[in-house]
């Protein structure tokens, strides 16, 4: 009887779990689903009570591209090729810091680790008008390159990497330099495969930082077509007034390489938060 009243509180506590769990999400998905609906309704539809139109305007997502004066195609590329471009330097850079700081031994190594997490500390403003300077020198400004290079490092990933590089066991290294590998090939073929988990978190959070990025962009870029798509949507709101439904369809179209990127790689993302970031 004891054994059965504990079975039924505990599915009533995993019922009730669930469907917090259950109206949490529903509330968070709100904003999302309104946006949906908007990108579907006419413009004069846009301020009524209802959420859904009354008809389905399924070419408002055509009409973001063929809008004049609208680049958004153009926007999107340049948005996807320097978020990629930078998740892909910043994993590699913070991949061969973190070795460095995880594996190698060398004099002040955990002294220049602080000074370098230190730097997590300076707000991106603050950093903001001393990148720009370095680019007007080498002449990259109102150029993608611009955006690219003084995002190619983070002292936050090499923190992630490093801190999971710890949790590998260093029995693997003295495995390999009695099988004579090199310091290259320990860090390639044995510790970068074992940090797998980590790689895939700091891909997604890199990717998803730089592809929304607003403020260092607005800076550096003065050429409506090399804009990308976080600056390129505020045209929405002075090419011709407020174009509130055309604008949720081209949000709705920005957010699905970020849906995509979660869902392929969210059960390497959820082990990598849980081995990565709390190791160390």
């Amino acid at each position: 009887m004891f054994k059965r009243t504990m079975r039924c509180n505990r599915g009533l506590r995993l019922l009730i779990l669930h469907m917090t769990l259950a109206l949490i999400a529903t509330t968070l998905a709100l904003p999302f689903v309104w946006m949906l609906f908007t990108s579907l309704k006419r413009l004069d539809e846009v301020g009524l009570e209802s959420w859904l139109p009354e008809v389905f305007q399924w070419h408002n997502y055509a009409d973001v591209f063929a809008m004049k004066g609208i680049l958004f195609g153009r926007w999107y590329w340049n948005a996807i090729y320097v978020a990629t471009w930078v998740t892909f330097l910043q994993v590699f850079t913070s991949s061969l810091a973190a070795f460095s700081f995880a594996r190698l031994k060398w004099r002040g190594r955990d002294t220049v680790f602080l000074l370098y997490l230190a730097t997590m500390m300076l707000p991106g403003l603050v950093m903001m008008i001393p990148n720009y300077q370095i680019m007007i020198n080498l002449g990259l400004v109102d150029t993608l390159s611009g955006l690219i290079l003084p995002c190619a490092f983070s002292a936050f990933g090499t923190f992630l990497m490093r801190q999971f590089m710890l949790s590998i066991p260093q029995s693997l290294d003295e495995a390999a330099e009695i099988d004579g590998a090199s310091k290259w090939t320990l860090f390639w073929n044995v510790i970068l495969p074992l940090s797998r988990p980590a790689l895939v978190t700091l891909t997604i959070f890199t990717f998803i930082g730089n592809y929304n990025s607003m403020f260092w962009p607005l800076v550096m870029m003065k050429t409506p077509a090399r804009y990308t798509l976080p600056i390129g949507l505020m045209a929405f709101e002075s090419s011709r007034g407020q174009q509130t439904n055309l604008l949720m369809a081209a949000v709705a179209m920005s957010v699905i390489p970020m849906i995509l990127l979660f869902v392929f790689m969210q059960k390497q993302l959820v082990k990598g938060i849980m081995l990565g970031g709390v190791k160390g």
